[in-house]
């Protein structure tokens, strides 16, 4: 049975749109037992909820589940020296300038090498970042929704 973790552009497709909100409903609904959070994408999802009910709102509806039921991937040190690795080898091939990568890719990194080492697919609509991540990387990757 595949498992997944949702990459945060989904969720926040979700909190702008009833019918992506819906989309994520039915897909939850299908594959609560293979779903799992990634505590990078708690963090971006954290990050732009600047209000405080907002904040509280993103808590309760995208992170808390997942919590209490102990479903958060996080990554391990490998992971972390994977995607340092990630990075520097797309430099090394002329991919990435050096000055050029953004925090939000080096999360989009860390994603891809902690899904990889825990067995996930990822789910995303940021197929450039993760296609691109794909020439140095192999990954698991997928479109919503599979």
């Amino acid at each position: 049975m595949s498992r997944y973790v949702l990459d945060t552009n989904l969720y926040i497709a979700a909190t702008r749109s009833e019918a992506r909100e819906r989309e994520l409903e039915a897909f939850y609904i299908l594959h609560t037992p293979s779903l799992y959070l990634h505590s990078v994408v708690a963090a971006e999802l954290l990050t732009g909820a600047i209000h405080p009910a907002l904040e509280k709102r993103t808590h309760r509806s995208f992170i808390a589940p997942f919590e209490a039921v102990g479903r958060i991937v996080t990554p391990s040190h490998a992971a972390w020296r994977r995607a340092g690795s990630i990075i520097a080898r797309l430099i090394r091939v002329g991919a990435l300038h050096p000055n050029g990568v953004k925090p939000s890719f080096f999360n989009d990194c860390l994603i891809a090498a902690s899904a990889r080492e825990h067995g996930f697919t990822l789910i995303t609509e940021n197929e450039r970042d993760f296609e691109l991540i794909g020439r140095v990387e192999p990954l698991e990757f997928t479109a919503p929704w599979p």
